[in-house]
């Protein structure tokens, strides 16, 4: 397993629309390993493959606590099929964006369909954090940050740090 490079913002590619999962075979199952080894290695609860530099639509999460065994769970081509009425606010940090945390609001509860690790088709009704995860991730693979969910105001200052670190970064 390889650790993936991460994709910071202000990187154009994070705001592109992922492509579609074609088939999972063998090179995919690599490719997913690689993806948990960078999500735990970063660490994170999330991680889409966009956030890796691949347009394609599939993410991996691990939701579980600190004190509990690692409960990796991926999603090929997830689709929100459903959202609840209710609405919770999370405080979200994103791994492309780092040290960066802002409260989000998002639908309570939402239904994806997905194709799973061994491509068969799934569907979680998901609450909690992991609805709120799986909503973030998703996002990514339409090209939406969680930054888009706050004001514009703070979304710009953001915006403008990591282009001034991103600048420094190529200079140093």
């Amino acid at each position: 397993m390889t650790i993936k490079p991460l994709v910071l913002l202000p990187d154009p590619i994070l705001r592109q629309q992922s492509l579609p999962v074609e088939r999972v075979d063998a090179e995919l199952e690599g490719f997913i390993d690689d993806m948990l080894e960078t999500m735990y290695d970063a660490p994170g609860i999330g991680l889409a493959a966009i956030q890796v530099g691949v347009p394609r639509r599939l993410l991996v999460i691990d939701v579980a606590g600190k004190d509990e065994p690692r409960n990796p769970q991926v999603f090929i081509n997830p689709e929100v099929v459903d959202t609840g009425d209710g609405v919770n606010v999370y405080e979200e940090g994103c791994l492309s964006i780092p040290d960066y945390y802002a409260d989000v609001e998002r639908p309570e509860t939402i239904t994806v369909k997905y194709l799973g690790r061994d491509g068969k088709e799934n569907t979680v009704e998901a609450d909690g954090l992991l609805a709120t995860c799986l909503q973030h991730e998703i996002d990514h693979l339409n090209g939406v940050l969680f930054i888009d969910h706050i004001s514009k105001l703070k979304r710009d200052m953001v915006v403008r740090k990591f282009t001034k670190l991103a600048k420094q970064r190529m200079t140093a």
